[in-house]
């Protein structure tokens, strides 16, 4: 069988303009021979040929993600909270954070991370507890109870106002302006005679803990304020350490339950809520001591959440199941759907990894964010410091004026240390 013929011209149909004073040749595709098409022409300056991408990345270490991040960063540990001592320096707390920054500043000063190792003790101190378990409950947790209580009975005194509007009832202006008024006279309920100095301090963090009313909204980060007016409590003594399960199992309960009243009732809208890539719409500390209050449960799991009859049978008794109730009655939908971030966790093996992961979100979703801890307040209790770190320039020039004395070369480990001590670097 003969080959098939391949001829060489391919030459096109019209001849080639006379006015072209130079020949160009290509090659043919088929078998490389020269043709008489002209070859396409050059890419211009305007538009330049695409730049070549392999099709394999080269391997490279780029920057881990938030969720990375999230998962390589340290758990955080609980820490006892230092209480104050006379001379007292109370002062009006004002806002400071305005950068990302003045966050740094802020989480890795001593105030920073004590509050968050006070969260952590919280924490620690409802594990493996039943909310109705019988705790050490002092006099001053009773009276933050029934200060809660009374707040309450106010929003049955003030009904919605008739609106169209889905968000923002505007009687709860009505309901924060009575918390208002009513706040200084709270804190001399339990505050003992030498610390009543300190309601020019604690009010503004009680009164911004149950949401803003211009904006008629709540998210966490005045659940962050909450938590910040237990922990100047616990700086006075009031709150002391053996009273830790009971401000979980008690008062934080309560302040819960006030919250999701305010929210079904006065329609608050969620602040800087992420949606349905959030755990909620307005809190996330629950999720962290209801977690922490499943460790080491012989039966509920993570994947307990799915099981309707235990939702309806235990979320009464445990603070995990009751916020994944009342996500499942305010949402419609899909579970997987509208809360995909809680479905994800219910695939985690046990409750320790999903209540260390929450501390660790924690601190990177909430107390990292600009958005959140711009509104936070630093006063004489929650100090605004000096972060205190080795600058290497300090040390060089504490090194320089030392030198006058001691030959570089003989200044021994414990010498430096000595120079370092005495500039406080």
């Amino acid at each position: 069988m003969e080959p098939e013929s391949h001829q060489h011209d391919h030459s096109p149909k019209t001849p080639p303009s006379s006015t072209t004073t130079t020949t160009i040749t290509s090659c043919c595709a088929r078998c490389g021979g020269p043709t008489t098409f002209e070859p396409p022409p050059p890419y211009s300056e305007i538009s330049p040929p695409p730049t070549y991408r392999p099709i394999r990345a080269p391997a490279i270490n780029l920057p881990p993600n938030n969720s990375q991040a999230i998962i390589l960063a340290p758990v955080p540990q609980s820490q006892k909270v230092p209480t104050i001592s006379p001379p007292y320096k109370f002062q009006t707390p004002s806002k400071r954070i305005q950068s990302p920054d003045d966050v740094r500043h802020f989480i890795d000063s001593d105030s920073g991370k004590n509050f968050l190792g006070f969260v952590v003790a919280l924490s620690e101190s409802f594990r493996g507890h039943k909310i109705s378990d019988q705790c050490h409950e002092s006099q001053t947790i009773r009276t933050l109870s029934s200060i809660i209580d009374e707040l309450i009975q106010w929003i049955d005194v003030i009904p919605p106002a008739q609106q169209v509007s889905r968000y923002g009832n505007v009687s709860y202006r009505t309901w924060n302006s009575r918390l208002t008024e009513y706040s200084d006279t709270a804190m001399l309920r339990f505050l003992p005679d030498e610390l009543q100095a300190a309601t020019v301090e604690i009010v503004p963090y009680f009164n911004d803990s149950f949401g803003n009313p211009s904006r008629i909204d709540y998210g966490t980060g005045h659940e962050t304020n909450f938590t910040a007016w237990l922990y100047c409590l616990a700086r006075l003594g009031v709150i002391k350490e053996e009273d830790y399960q009971a401000v979980v199992s008690r008062v934080f309960v309560k302040y819960l339950e006030l919250m999701r009243k305010l929210q079904l009732v006065y329609c608050l809208e969620p602040a800087g809520s992420r949606g349905v890539w959030g755990l909620d719409d307005y809190h996330f500390l629950p999720f962290i001591f209801g977690s922490s209050q499943l460790i080491d449960h012989k039966y509920m799991k993570p994947k307990s959440i799915h099981n309707q009859d235990i939702l309806e049978n235990f979320s009464n008794e445990y603070m995990y199941l009751s916020c994944v109730a009342f996500v499942k009655r305010v949402k419609k939908g899909l579970f997987a759907e509208h809360s995909p971030l809680l479905d994800d966790i219910s695939g985690v093996p046990n409750w320790n990894k999903v209540n260390s992961g929450l501390l660790k979100m924690y601190k990177a979703e909430v107390l990292e964010k600009v958005p959140i801890m711009q509104h936070f307040l630093f006063g004489w209790l929650i100090r605004w410091g000096v972060v205190r770190y080795i600058n290497i320039r300090n040390v060089c020039s504490g090194i320089k004026r030392f030198i006058f004395q001691k030959v570089l070369c003989t200044v021994t480990r414990v010498e430096l240390i000595r120079i370092i001590i005495l500039l406080g670097v």
